[in-house]
């Protein structure tokens, strides 16, 4: 029978493995557990400094790179230490920021370096906490974070945020430095604590951010503003929800632009929508579809919703020279989210008979609204050949689906229509509401912008 352990040895201690692998053991640990190490022993306190250790984490969190390292010409964990210092609040976020706006500036830099000519440099600590006390508001960190990587750009054309241009529409949203936004900090009726965060010189839009969770919004959620258009009520706003933080906002946008997703037209991010399986191939001719909403010329009272389509004819490089042709007419079907359809078929494509030959590309835009949230289009052109008249065929176009943006309906009018239904003494009476309507129309523009107006040609 084996003799029994002698339960009064002491216990292996982890200060006992060799140097080794006791810095393999410490390599795993995150820099929380590898500073607290330095408080257990000596021992542990010189292995946790061990330079190489800290590399990681510099990488990791700062995205230091060797380069950086060698101009700064201090140790890893120096480096981490300071850093942490001057950014330790925004830990979480800094990595998946910095990447973007790194992968932002290469990618512009390449297509629209006039574009990254208009980026501020970063703001300080100081700077976010002042306007804060400014506002009365609490700034969320990864949108102060960001903040510390560029404080957004100067208000010119192109804006960082994208483009979208029609033939007698245009919007370009430039991201707003901090001084900016915080002169447009809303806090009247239907806007209470929202901040802008885009804006469009040419139309006054604006995407907002709700720093709280009132009339009806998240805390943090990103927006465009939609005054209900069936309301006398100006607080009425109903909301086209575009991100649920700053963080999923600006990354899933940067993402969007770096892998090709949007188009740069002419040195400018157009936010057009691509999906890879929209095309459609007839002989030598394919034709591709791009889709994109147009919140500004859009309503949910009445249900109004505006996109515009940008196509794409081209015809393959390899075909025969006589396989050149001219595109005679266009024909649609159109199908809104209750099954309606209505069929247009005319001339030629926004007043233009393009002729397409080998390798060459034609594109145009054109719009067309729903009163559905969702919809979608499909047709086909008919061309003629150019070395044989009488030859007519026809080019299919895919069927292309275009969708509203998750919505919210306006507290305020909801309010007011419970109100005006009981006919109680507490009925919200809309002509003596306290945001009366020359004072809302002079604070709506909040960078004393009018709003758009006019309406786009359908279906070309």
């Amino acid at each position: 029978m084996a003799a029994p352990l002698d339960m009064e040895q002491s216990a292996l201690s982890l200060e006992l493995l060799p140097t080794d692998p006791l810095l393999l053991i410490l390599s795993f640990l995150d820099y929380r557990d590898l500073i607290s190490c330095c408080y257990l022993s000596r021992r542990l306190n010189q292995l946790s400094s061990h330079d190489p250790l800290w590399k990681r984490h510099c990488k990791k969190y700062w995205l230091i790179s060797d380069e950086e390292k060698s101009r700064q010409n201090r140790s890893w964990k120096a480096i981490f230490i300071s850093t942490y210092h001057d950014l330790g609040r925004y830990i979480r976020y800094y990595a998946t920021l910095k990447k973007a706006w790194d992968d932002l500036e290469k990618y512009l830099g390449q297509r629209c370096p006039r574009m990254i000519g208009s980026l501020k440099e970063s703001v300080q600590e100081e700077d976010l906490d002042a306007v804060e006390a400014q506002i009365g508001c609490k700034l969320p960190d990864d949108y102060r974070c960001s903040f510390r990587i560029h404080n957004g750009q100067k208000l010119v054309v192109p804006g960082l945020m994208g483009s979208m241009a029609l033939s007698n529409h245009y919007r370009s949203e430039d991201l707003l430095d901090i001084d900016t936004a915080a002169g447009g900090f809303q806090q009247r009726l239907g806007l209470k604590q929202c901040l802008p965060l885009t804006f469009c010189i040419h139309t006054g839009l604006s995407q907002y951010m709700a720093l709280e969770s009132v009339e009806g919004r998240n805390k943090y959620e990103i927006f465009y503003q939609c005054p209900d258009q069936m309301t006398r009520n100006p607080s009425a706003i109903d909301m086209f929800i575009t991100g649920t933080s700053y963080l999923e906002w600006f990354t899933s946008y940067v993402n969007k632009v770096v892998t090709g997703g949007y188009p740069i037209i002419r040195d400018q991010i157009f936010r057009y929508v691509h999906d890879k399986e929209c095309v459609a191939t007839t002989g030598d001719i394919t034709v591709s579809v791009s889709t994109s909403f147009l919140p500004e010329l859009s309503s949910v009272h009445p249900p109004h919703y505006f996109f515009t389509y940008r196509i794409r004819i081209e015809m393959s490089k390899d075909a025969l020279p006589e396989k050149a042709c001219q595109l005679d007419s266009r024909y649609w079907r159109i199908t809104n989210a209750e099954g309606d359809v209505e069929e247009v078929q005319g001339p030629g494509v926004v007043g233009e008979f393009p002729i397409i030959s080998p390798g060459r590309v034609y594109e145009y835009t054109s719009c067309t609204k729903f009163s559905t949230t969702s919809g979608y289009m499909e047709g086909y052109y008919t061309f003629h050949c150019l070395y044989y008249k009488d030859k007519f065929f026809n080019v299919t176009i895919p069927r292309f689906h275009m969708v509203c943006p998750t919505f919210k309906v306006s507290t305020a009018r909801m309010v007011s229509r419970d109100a005006e239904t009981n006919h109680n003494e507490h009925a919200v009476d809309e002509d003596e509401d306290s945001t009366d309507t020359d004072e809302y129309e002079d604070r709506r523009r909040v960078f004393d912008i009018p709003a758009p107006s006019g309406c786009c040609p359908r279906h070309t």
